[in-house]
């Protein structure tokens, strides 16, 4: 009877085991889908012919940057459902821009000091553009300084950009959390000037 039960514990403990591993896959390869579709819509040529981003490494980071921005600034709403999630979206962009910068020919090891370097601007960026949603004048600064770099935007793409953002912004709000945390992510339809 004693043996009985102790396995009955064991296969109940291994049954809640896979389940958390299972879990675990499942919000991994849906940060996945979600990571996906955040580098899809910021290839968007647009920001790169029209709106002033220069089209270089950095600049792609940052037009990244800016769209996983408005995911975990979205999915912070409901943290304490969504934290999981939001750190496998984390990872699954920095396990990315690890392999980019591996790919680019650093060294094994300057590209731990480069993905830091990227994760300390990347924070400071999530800071900048939520203080920025709530002050339009600190948004436009913000794009000004990070988005655009070293490029000398006109104050109509300084314009378009800040109207971006908080369109995209307020298009994610209303997103069910489960859509979000299914990988889904809709961001609505770009302007542009074509």
């Amino acid at each position: 009877m004693r043996t009985k039960l102790f396995a009955c514990l064991a296969t109940e403990s291994e049954a809640a085991l896979f389940a958390t591993f299972r879990r675990r896959k499942a919000r991994q390869l849906a940060a996945r889908i979600s990571y996906g579709r955040i580098v899809a819509r910021a290839r968007d040529p647009v920001f790169y012919r029209d709106w002033g981003v220069p089209d270089t490494v950095d600049g792609r980071f940052e037009v990244l940057a800016l769209h996983a921005f408005l995911v975990l600034n979205r999915l912070k709403r409901e943290r304490a459902k969504s934290r999981d999630f939001a750190q496998a979206l984390f990872d699954a962009m920095f396990a990315d821009l690890d392999r980019g910068v591996r790919e680019l020919g650093a060294s094994d090891i300057g590209v731990g000091r480069k993905v830091k370097a990227m994760a300390r601007g990347f924070y400071g960026r999530i800071a900048a553009y939520e203080k920025g949603l709530a002050d339009g004048a600190e948004l436009r600064a913000a794009l000004r300084r990070n988005l655009n770099g070293t490029a000398k935007p006109t104050a109509d793409q300084i314009e378009l950009t800040a109207r971006y953002l908080s369109g995209q912004a307020a298009a994610l709000y209303p997103v069910p959390l489960d859509a979000l945390l299914a990988g889904e992510v809709p961001f609505a339809p770009l302007e542009t000037d074509s």
